[in-house]
């Protein structure tokens, strides 16, 4: 039987070894209702998109749309894995939105503002979300549109 003591001498032998965490961080993108969360941790430059690798979506334009946000911050983009949820929305606006939230993250991570301005310069819409939202369609003539009306007669 192991008395207190000697539990408490066997405990401060051994050195504390304290880890270094991670830096994790969250950043958001949106485009009309797509929003995409990319999570980002230090690592060795995976992007993945709904668990899916980056170079795996389909189509190209889709991933050509995706990878400016990577080409531009490349050397930031090397040590880093980011994992990005998109829902919501089209195909369109969810791929905006990841690109947007990579963007952001980039930045947000390495806190560069060379970079940020390399972004700015480019596209605006990669570190900015895009407010705009459709207009709602009218009551009563749902299927015709939001602002068409019914055509006048003169007689």
């Amino acid at each position: 039987m192991i008395m207190a003591e000697e539990v408490q001498t066997q405990t401060q032998a051994q050195p504390e070894v304290k880890k270094k965490k991670k830096k994790v961080m969250v950043f958001i993108g949106k485009r009309k209702r797509a929003i995409a969360r990319a999570v980002v941790r230090e690592g060795s430059g995976k992007i993945r998109i709904n668990s899916i690798p980056l170079d795996k979506i389909e189509p190209n334009f889709r991933q050509m749309r995706i990878k400016e946000a990577v080409i531009i911050g490349h050397e930031q983009a090397k040590g880093v894995d980011i994992d990005v949820t998109v829902t919501g929305g089209g195909t369109w606006g969810q791929a905006d939105a990841a690109r947007t939230a990579i963007a952001n993250a980039l930045v947000g991570f390495h806190k560069d503002n060379n970079l940020r301005t390399m972004y700015h310069d480019y596209d605006r819409s990669l570190l900015i979300s895009d407010a705009r939202r459709t207009e709602p369609h009218k009551p009563s003539r749902s299927s015709a549109g939001p602002r068409r009306t019914k055509q006048q007669s003169k007689r």
